[in-house]
């Protein structure tokens, strides 16, 4: 398979096809708001993606061309405009193991035997583009889960999320994301990762308007719920799960290689603004780079996207909830049977 240089001079694997190589995942989320068992809301969310890692154990993993949920864009080719860590977030969890650095450019988080650390914008968001660069823990990162997601609160929440989950070493990190609106999530993908994610930084991006969730299509006149009127928050966190993470919990997390540390720098965001607590008609257009201010509200995949996409899935999906009958077995979701783009 070809190479290119990563972000950092690193080498990543890339489609046959040059520049951005668009790639599909699909999630079991869960406890990433835990916060290492700090509140009741983030146990029960825990007790509910253990129960869930042991539904994808149990089931017949299906690799199938079918619905996709969040398209995660990877590139070294183009670098987002950054915008400053100090301005733009703040450090909500973990007694000082998240750490701003180099200017508010680079924002690591760290994780021990004792507590994870996690942050989250100081801004709600109603659509846009949101892109970090991200480097994984290296080596032996058994039981770990870094995040980096979009969620509002309360029980009827809309979240857009992806979770890497560590391996042992030489083992591929896995991706899962899932999509959830007015509460109900049950979106789940999950994608072993065929580059190296802990060797430079490579960038991610979810990209939200109203018609779609790259290439989560918006089915509402079919019944389907949507993310269309809940301002979120983006959300980034790292922490232990070493009860379900790794190979169904097979694999418990090595303390004696703790601290973990995943690295997060060039945050951006092109979207629209909303006043926490304001109506969502208030929420007013924000672009830290004015030349792609706006592509995001109409932005879909071309035909090449569409192509790599499909290699993704042919050769990188390992879970997909579009064809687990098991799981399903009253039927599957009314949007599996429609066009995937």
């Amino acid at each position: 398979m070809p190479v290119e240089k990563g972000c950092d001079g690193g080498v990543k694997a890339v489609d046959e096809e040059e520049g951005i190589s668009p790639m599909l995942f699909g999630v079991p989320t869960g406890a990433k708001r835990a916060k290492s068992g700090e509140d009741e809301e983030g146990q029960n969310q825990v007790k509910r993606a253990t129960k869930m890692a042991t539904s994808f154990t149990n089931s017949k993993l299906l690799l199938n061309l079918a619905v996709v949920l969040v398209s995660i864009v990877m590139t070294s080719l183009v670098t987002p405009s950054a915008g400053s860590f100090y301005r733009d977030v703040e450090i909500n969890w973990g007694d000082g193991r998240g750490k701003i650095m180099e200017g508010g450019r680079l924002l690591t988080l760290s994780l021990d035997q004792y507590s994870g650390s996690g942050f989250q914008s100081k801004n709600e968001y109603l659509f846009g583009r949101f892109d970090m660069q991200l480097k994984l823990i290296p080596g032996d990162s058994a039981g770990t889960v870094t995040t980096f997601f979009l969620s509002s609160q309360g029980s009827g929440h809309d979240e857009i999320d992806f979770e890497f989950l560590g391996n042992a070493s030489g083992q591929p990190y896995t991706v899962h994301t899932n999509v959830y609106s007015q509460g109900k999530g049950n979106k789940e993908q999950q994608f072993h990762l065929w580059f190296d994610p802990t060797a430079a930084f490579h960038t991610y991006s979810i990209v939200w308007n109203s018609q779609r969730i790259i290439v989560f299509n918006n089915n509402q006149a079919i019944g389907i719920p949507f993310p269309t009127n809940q301002p979120m928050r983006v959300y980034c966190s790292l922490w232990n799960a070493d009860d379900w993470a790794t190979q169904g919990g097979r694999i418990k997390t090595d303390w004696t290689k703790a601290p973990f540390v995943a690295s997060y720098r060039n945050f951006n965001i092109n979207g629209n603004i909303c006043a926490s607590g304001s109506n969502v008609g208030s929420c007013a257009s924000k672009s830290v780079d004015s030349s792609d201010s706006g592509t995001w509200q109409t932005q879909e995949l071309d035909a090449k996207g569409r192509n790599r996409l499909r290699w993704v899935q042919q050769k990188h999906m390992i879970y997909n909830y579009c064809a687990d009958v098991t799981r399903f077995p009253q039927g599957l979701s009314a949007e599996c049977k429609r066009s995937r783009f």
